[in-house]
């Protein structure tokens, strides 16, 4: 992966892109892409690129051009089918220059245009400048592993990889929390594309192409998921539960080789110890051979910890494995450079100790890593899908007790587990039980949990937020074919559209891999085991209350026993209590301080205070509600990005060297 930005003139009357800008921009990218730096610069626009170098070492520098030299390209990613796709622009009559997937991209788009898109297996962001026609084309993969964000200001265009190069591009730029966005973070966990969380920063959607062209702007989809139509068996996969086993496997193994394969240097594993990144881990293995390293985390606490299984698997893959031990003062000093990385709120401090991961992996030589990343949401393995299909079907039967028994299957691994009280789970979970139809039926308590969290929100910012409903709006936006799929699929869809999107792939994902420049790849995410998982049964993924069942299936003969039976543990890390201690750093206190929360307006001083106050009171995490959990850490990372990219205003100045110069003059009877 690397770093992308840009800067293009949508007015006429607009100066030309300045050299300085974009070497601040290129130089705020540093840690994307810490190998070579390039700029190219005409009358109209400017292209900057900050290089992790992964594939064809020694060529592909970027920008990079066609052979024609009127079209440049800046490319953040992979394309892991490109050796495919190189072969048929061969056979078409295209020359190449470098063995780089980066080329074949620019290739590809002169070739089949904006379709080019659609034959891509892999994750990128890309901007591809036609400087003959003046023709700005933004693409984004299908489900977001790449960041790109973008922002139109007096007559320009800004695009980047991270807000915070289009911050340092120019100071006038305005800087400012946009409430559209603070309500969906505090409602969905996470903004959803195209919604930003500052004000005139935009981020492309997932899976879509932006095209700016003769004054115009419009914006498709390459690409969105499909689903069978419930009760109709014609698109749905036609084999047997052996069949699927068989079909999974061998999509997974291809899946990982080629992502192995398609890297110039030593790839390794994340190994969390769970089913998904043990099964990864133990395929990639089988590929790597020699020096495979696997990397994990432990916990000081033991509530989070999984060693005894990251162990078993290490052992069984014959890696050369490594560790982390990661501690509450260990999150609470390193979770300023977190906030600096998601450039958004969170409410988890889960991507800190990831950041010390991957820290841990780019000491021992690795740019890049496998995860595990995916399969929950492909496969059905979060605990939201179990408690749907419980709630739905409870709610058939209301009055049903036995069927409310049910809940208690869920959650196992919280020890302030929603299910401990019945009296208590019947009312959380029951309510607007008669709903049980009704899109977002199963995300409806997470949704109005979060929301609860918006009490601390300052009158100002209460009064800003009141007329969106973030979660009705998402619901609004639901394709149309959603309401002919099952309810597993529908379930599905909106976990993939916010939560991993906008969460797991990147503040836990992305942002936290490139803090230290190391990519990920996700096997479970590549294009042919979605598609194969997606027209799956729901019967193979969720049989009764047995998750990712399928995959289990697939496992059994590859893992050991113990990874299979034990039962599910989501990645989990200490949360407020890391912030509360006697000896927390000096930060939280000015960060949380009543100068610092009327500064940013957000939220509400004295009931910030409060919240403090209760957090400080008690002594371990079972004491702490999940609501104060998450209502702490968001306020405090909210604090944190309005002093980081608010009141600072970061312009980017490290200093880089640059591979590629290319200042080029374009006569205007051409652009006429």
């Amino acid at each position: 992966m690397c770093g992308i930005a840009g800067i293009v003139a949508l007015d006429a009357t607009a100066a030309r892109p300045s050299r300085e800008a974009l070497l601040r921009m290129a130089g705020s990218l540093v840690h994307r892409g810490p190998d070579e730096h390039g700029l190219y610069r005409d009358n109209r626009a400017g292209l900057a690129h900050a290089r992790l170098s992964i594939v064809d070492l020694s060529n592909g520098q970027q920008p990079l051009a066609d052979t024609s030299g009127k079209t440049w390209i800046v490319f953040n990613g992979e394309i892991f089918n490109y050796v495919k796709l190189r072969e048929k622009l061969v056979a078409l009559g295209h020359r190449f220059r470098t063995r780089s997937d980066t080329e074949v991209a620019v290739h590809a788009y002169r070739e089949w245009g904006d379709s080019a898109f659609e034959r891509m297996n892999g994750q990128w962001a890309i901007a591809i400048w036609d400087s003959l026609a003046g023709r700005l084309v933004l693409s984004r993969d299908r489900f977001g592993i790449c960041p790109l964000h973008f922002c139109e200001h007096a007559g320009r265009l800004y695009f980047s990889s991270e807000v915070k190069a289009i911050f340092a591009a120019d100071a006038a730029l305005p800087r400012a929390f946009d409430p559209a966005g603070i309500d969906q973070t505090f409602t969905l966990w996470t903004v959803v594309p195209p919604q930003g969380v500052f004000k005139g920063v935009r981020e492309l959607k997932p899976g879509h192409i932006r095209v700016y062209e003769n004054g115009t702007v419009r914006e498709q989809a390459f690409w969105k998921p499909s689903y069978p139509e419930a009760f109709d068996e014609r698109h749905e996969f036609p084999g047997s539960l052996d069949d699927a086993v068989d079909e999974v496997r061998e999509a997974l193994q291809s899946a990982t080789a080629l992502r192995i394969d398609q890297a110039d240097v030593p790839v390794g594993c994340y190994l969390s110890g769970g089913l998904d990144s043990s099964l990864v881990a133990m395929m990639a293995s089988r590929i790597a051979g020699d020096r495979f390293q696997t990397f994990s985390l432990r916990f000081a606490d033991a509530e989070y910890d999984e060693t005894s299984y990251q162990r078993l698997v290490a052992g069984a893959t014959g890696s050369e494995h490594h560790e982390v031990t990661v501690s509450r003062s260990d999150i609470a000093d390193v979770f300023p450079e977190v906030i600096y990385h998601t450039e958004r709120p969170i409410l988890r401090t889960a991507p800190a100790p990831l950041l010390l991961l991957s820290r841990l992996v780019r000491e021992h030589g690795i740019k890049v890593v496998l995860t595990g990343e995916g399969a929950d949401e492909m496969f059905a393995g979060y605990d939201l899908f179990r408690e749907g299909k419980v709630r739905r079907f409870w709610g058939h039967q209301p009055s049903s007790t036995r069927r409310a028994r049910l809940l208690e299957r869920l959650y196992p691994y919280l020890t302030r587990s929603p299910v401990h009280q019945q009296a208590m789970a019947r009312q959380f979970f029951g309510h607007d039980i008669h709903a049980h139809d009704a899109p977002g039926f199963a995300h409806g308590t997470r949704w109005r949990t979060t929301s609860a969290l918006k009490r601390l929100f300052s009158a100002d910012m209460k009064a800003e937020t009141e007329p969106y409903n973030a979660a009705a709006a998402f619901l609004a936006r639901l394709p149309d074919e959603f309401s002919r799929w099952d309810s597993l699929a529908q379930d599905q869809y909106i976990e993939i559209q916010t939560l991993m999107s906008g969460y797991l792939l990147s503040s836990q994902g992305d942002r936290m891999l490139m803090g230290n420049s190391v990519e990920g790849r996700f096997p479970f995410l590549d294009d042919d085991v979605v598609k194969l998982a997606n027209s799956l049964p729901a019967k193979y993924k969720l049989r009764i209350l047995d998750e990712k069942h399928v995959l289990k299936r697939v496992a059994e003969p590859i893992l050991p026993p113990e990874i299979i039976a034990r039962k599910k543990q989501p990645y989990r890390a200490p949360n407020a209590q890391c912030f509360v201690a006697d000896n927390a750093p000096a930060y939280v206190r000015e960060a949380l301080s009543e100068r610092a929360l009327r500064d940013a307006n957000v939220f509400d001083a004295e009931s910030v205070a409060r919240l403090l106050g209760k957090c400080r009171a008690r002594t371990v995490d079972q004491d702490l509600s999940n609501s104060d959990n998450m209502a702490l850490v968001g306020v405090l990372s909210t604090q944190l990005l309005h002093q980081q990219f608010i009141a600072s205003r970061p312009i980017g100045r490290q200093k880089i060297e640059l591979s590629v110069d290319v200042d080029h003059e374009i006569k205007e009877e051409v652009l006429a």
